[in-house]
């Protein structure tokens, strides 16, 4: 090949318009021509090589064995080859039997082929390998210095085609990088560590913050917003990524205008080719996902009537508090209330407690206030003088007991207090269990229904803790008996009744009255157990009476829990029926204020207790609220004055005056009456001449066994025994 021919081919090339472009394809496809062209080859190809992938591509070829279609062997299967292309570049091979440097293409690809010698250049770019040309033919035949050279400055064309493409590839998608990020949402921005300086700072940064890009780009990063309003952090977050750790965090920004959103940001540290030291920090706008999790923890952790905490989240704030004084507040006769006004009322009185408490809350700076129960609710205060304390609790009082407007209703709420110093509740109680056990001492209080835990409250705790698990066998082990107590009539002079009271012959403690463990029994739901064996123990009893002849009634007390349970009616229909009682002999009594929890259901059941034949009688009469308006609808047979009005009656001119009305009214609706608690022959005087019908009380007997009971009625009625 002359001199010539040489440059025009170089020329040709290099004046391509392809080549300019950085067209590798088609700048590929001339250089191949032009080589099988000018000089005495058979085949010229050019593959593209990728080390990574594993691959090697045909990009274009010429000559007379392209129709054999054999593809080149991949890296992977010609490692030697490839490393001998990648460190000498050129590979000039006259025969391919006898060459090493090729023996692992010479089975696979030039016998198959007809290839005899071989030229290969390695198409490299900042000697990286990249491709390769490969000029070959079908003789042995040794390759000339200008066919080396020329095929060497064709590789070299090629190879700044490619770098060309590349570049271009690059910018391309450098720019589109740049235009998606223009476009995105998530806050980027380039920092000068050597400058302080950002270099760069995208839309999404201005559209969030408010800031316009042409007053951070080219400043101090010192300006950004999270700078300056939290420069703590960002110099923590500075340190680290000085020290090469990527950081992480969020963070509340607030705005010129005063708005205020949420970023979550990550922020690390890159060194360019040139050695600069950068920090790329990006951002998203979580105002959004922060807003959802305020909603979230609304739902989960306040109450969506009052807006305070709830029980849970109070809870898991008490278990981080080590001192102060907790208070819980809890509102006597809610559930009546809830009934007499109904729902909406309630609930507008929970929220005027809740008012009340936040403003209380407010002033003593604490945030740990919650709504515990239904009508409880829990504050926190951090005080250490017991004067102050207790002035304080003294005016919340105070508020709380002020008058609420409800409707046209003036309320007077009844709140009670229970108070427990943190400090000192012992290890394995919880304050709240404490305050709980509080709160039932300060309702059962006259006037302010305040009290605070102390050891004396602790150890009743636990007597009481003690009772409950001896209730547990106290069952099962007959430990109950019951005594009976005569009711006499004042007419007549004889005793025509009794009232069943249990007692608990106790391994330990002796015998125990009801007020020892009853309210326990209710509070565990063990009364229910008893108030059965209650009852078919009287029954019994009363069967045996009337057996021999004893014509006396049976008052048997039943309780809240016992009379709504469900199966009160089946229970006694099944114990008439067995013991074949008489119509009217057994009377079954309830407080006043019990009968008043569901006036529906007390109403039905109490006249389908009638219809069987079974007496009732309001136990208490007297002490309870709203039982007068209701009484003309109850079946009732009987009322009991409570012992509280029988106990001063011949001191106090209101007693007699409450007890004559009540027996007035009993007369006028026909209802039997009995005065409990009868002590002194002028009570006894002043009910008989008041035609009052029955009296009870330590003036005639206490409780009797049923032994001495029969020879109580045998000495001071015998008419009764038959």
């Amino acid at each position: 090949m002359n001199k010539s021919k040489y440059q025009y081919l170089l020329e040709t090339i290099v004046n391509s318009k392809d080549k300019q472009d950085g067209n590798f394809k088609n700048t590929s496809e001339l250089a191949t021509e032009l080589l099988c062209q000018h000089l005495e080859v058979n085949y010229v190809g050019v593959c593209i090589i990728s080390c990574e992938d594993r691959d090697m591509s045909l990009v274009a070829d010429a000559g007379l064995l392209t129709s054999l279609k054999l593809r080149r062997p991949i890296p992977s299967d010609c490692p030697n080859y490839i490393t001998e292309l990648r460190n000498k570049r050129l590979i000039d091979v006259t025969c391919v039997e006898k060459d090493a440097r090729v023996s692992e293409l010479t089975s696979v690809y030039f016998n198959p082929k007809g290839v005899k010698s071989t030229l290969d250049i390695a198409i490299r770019i900042n000697g990286h390998l990249e491709g390769v040309l490969y000029l070959e033919r079908d003789c042995v035949w040794p390759w000339s210095e200008s066919e080396i050279h020329v095929a060497t400055h064709v590789a070299d064309q090629l190879a700044l085609t490619l770098a060309t493409r590349n570049a271009d590839e690059k910018d391309e998608r450098l720019m589109l990088l740049l235009s998606a990020d223009e476009q995105s949402d998530q806050v980027s921005i380039l920092i000068n560590l050597k400058t302080d300086q950002v270099e760069y700072i995208n839309q999404a940064h201005e559209f969030i913050s408010g800031t316009p890009k042409h007053e951070v780009i080219g400043q101090s990063y010192k300006r950004l917003d999270f700078i300056k309003q939290n420069p703590e952090e960002a110099d923590a977050v500075l340190a680290k990524i000085a020290g090469g750790v990527q950081v992480k965090g969020e963070s509340k920004i607030t705005r010129l205008d005063g708005k205020t959103y949420w970023l979550r940001y990550s922020v690390k540290q890159f060194i360019t080719d040139r050695g600069n030291h950068y920090a790329l920090v990006k951002a998203d706008d979580i105002s959004d996902e922060k807003q959802y999790q305020v909603n979230l923890e609304r739902l989960a952790w306040r109450c969506s009537l009052t807006g305070l905490y709830n029980r849970g989240y109070f809870n898991k704030e008490l278990d981080k508090t080590q001192s102060g004084q907790l208070i819980l507040i809890d509102l006597c006769g809610f559930k009546r209330f809830n009934d007499t006004y109904g729902h909406e009322s309630g609930d507008e009185l929970l929220v005027e407690v809740a008012r009340r408490l936040k403003h209380f809350a407010d002033v003593n700076k604490t945030k740990q206030l919650a709504r515990v129960g239904s009508d409880e609710f829990a504050v926190i205060i951090h005080l250490n003088d017991r004067v102050e304390i207790d002035y304080l609790i003294s005016r919340l009082y105070t508020q709380l007991t002020q008058t609420i407007i409800i409707g046209r209703e003036h309320i007077q709420p009844k709140p009670a207090l229970a108070i427990v110093d943190i400090a000192s509740v012992e290890e394995q109680f919880v304050p709240l269990a404490c305050a709980d056990i509080a709160i039932q001492y300060a309702k059962k209080k006259q006037g302010d229904t305040i009290q605070v835990f102390n050891n004396a409250l602790l150890n009743a705790f636990k007597e009481d803790t003690q009772i409950e698990r001896d209730l547990q066998t106290a069952l099962r082990g007959r430990e109950f008996e019951l005594y009976y107590q005569p009711l006499k009539d004042l007419k007549k002079k004889s005793y025509i009744g009794a009232e069943a009271l249990i007692r608990w012959h106790h391994p330990k403690k002796g015998i125990l009255y009801p007020g020892a463990f009853i309210d326990i029994a209710e509070q565990t739901g063990m009364i229910n157990a008893i108030g059965t064996w209650v009852l078919e123990a009287a029954c019994k009893q009363l069967n045996l009476w009337q057996h021999h002849h004893i014509d006396i009634s049976m008052h048997v007390n039943v309780s809240a829990r016992q009379f709504f349970s469900g199966n009160l009616f089946d229970q006694v229909w099944n114990l008439m029926s067995r013991y074949r009682l008489k119509p009217g002999s057994l009377i079954l009594e309830i407080t006043e204020t019990e009968l008043m929890e569901d006036i529906k259901y007390a109403t039905r059941l109490c006249t389908e207790l009638s219809e069987l034949g079974v007496g009732l009688a309001i136990d208490d009469f007297g002490t309870g609220y709203s039982s007068m308006r209701y009484l003309k609808q109850f079946p009732i047979s009987k009322l009991k004055i409570d012992r509280s009005f029988i106990s001063d009656l011949t001191v106090s001119r209101e007693s007699r005056e409450i007890v004559s009305a009540i027996i007035a009214m009993a007369t006028a609706l026909n209802i039997s009456l009995t005065a409990e608690g009868v002590e002194t022959k002028e009570q006894e005087k002043f009910l008989s001449d008041h035609l009052c019908h029955q009296a009870q009380g330590f003036l005639y007997s206490p409780a009797l066994r049923e032994a001495d009971f029969y020879q109580f009625i045998r000495n001071a009625s015998p008419e009764l025994l038959h």
